[in-house]
């Protein structure tokens, strides 16, 4: 039944999400304190730039120091911000795994592998695509101390824009893939890339550049939060497939 599908994959997503917790904690925390510290640094200089400055250089300061004000006592403490990161990723996980299953009940049998286990992960690789990389690719993650608090709605609505192309550019290659069955194996395969790549190019030369990283960014820092970022992404999806696989594997029948 599909209430036990359901149920595998929320626990699948739990712990698929905790993993990812684990992840971020040990590779994306020690980013994240650094950008902290370097914007921390720039609010406490903000006020000598200030009474240096013209009018145009003190509006700028000004700006840049409103997003943040580290200067002040934070009101959730790193500590709870890092307990926060383990709760988050594992109802997000939690929501993932659930949401995974409803799409797996309603793919099987239907199209991809016909191997449960196989396309458990065939999903949850396309599910990673649509989701996190296609976004990505054109809007990646940025530190605490990059962004406009002023553009986060412009910023929010484009990248959910984005994720609704992964997903219709995913499903445009699957039906491809699976319309253009009579062919070789090569020209599914490559008729299904097309259907996916042409939309996605075509979306992201239309869809506005977002570029509020300061200048004099650390270049490695920025990099490294995004590739642990985008790692973190990798964990989750991963754990989402293979877990939800293993118990396609042992499960009964449904």
């Amino acid at each position: 039944m599909i209430t036990k599908l359901i149920v595998r994959g929320l626990v699948a997503g739990l712990l698929a999400g905790l993993l990812a917790a684990v992840f971020a904690y040990a590779v994306g925390e020690p980013g994240i304190d650094r950008a902290i510290a370097l914007e921390e640094a720039a609010a406490a200089a903000a006020p000598a730039h200030d009474g240096t400055a013209s009018g145009t250089h003190s509006h700028e300061a000004g700006a840049a120091e409103a997003p943040h004000s580290h200067g002040e006592e934070a009101l959730v403490s790193r500590n709870g911000q890092r307990f926060g990161l383990f709760l988050a990723l594992g109802l997000y996980g939690t929501a993932v795994g659930g949401l995974f299953a409803l799409v797996y009940a309603a793919v099987r049998g239907r199209a991809g592998p016909r191997s449960e286990p196989a396309l458990a992960v065939t999903l949850a690789a396309a599910g990673f695509v649509a989701v996190v990389l296609v976004p990505f690719v054109k809007y990646p993650a940025n530190p605490p101390a990059v962004g406009d608090p002023e553009t986060i709605g412009q910023r929010t609505l484009l990248y959910l824009i984005a994720v609704a192309i992964g997903i219709l550019a995913v499903a445009a290659g699957i039906l491809a893939h699976r319309y253009a069955a009579g062919g070789e194996p090569w020209v599914r395969w490559l008729v299904a890339g097309a259907a996916v790549l042409v939309p996605v190019v075509a979306a992201w030369a239309l869809l506005p550049e977002i570029a509020e990283v300061p200048r004099g960014f650390p270049a490695d820092l920025l990099w490294d939060f995004r590739m642990a970022s985008l790692g973190t992404q990798v964990v989750l999806w991963t754990g989402v497939g293979v877990l939800f696989a293993f118990a396609a594997r042992r499960r009964s029948p449904v």
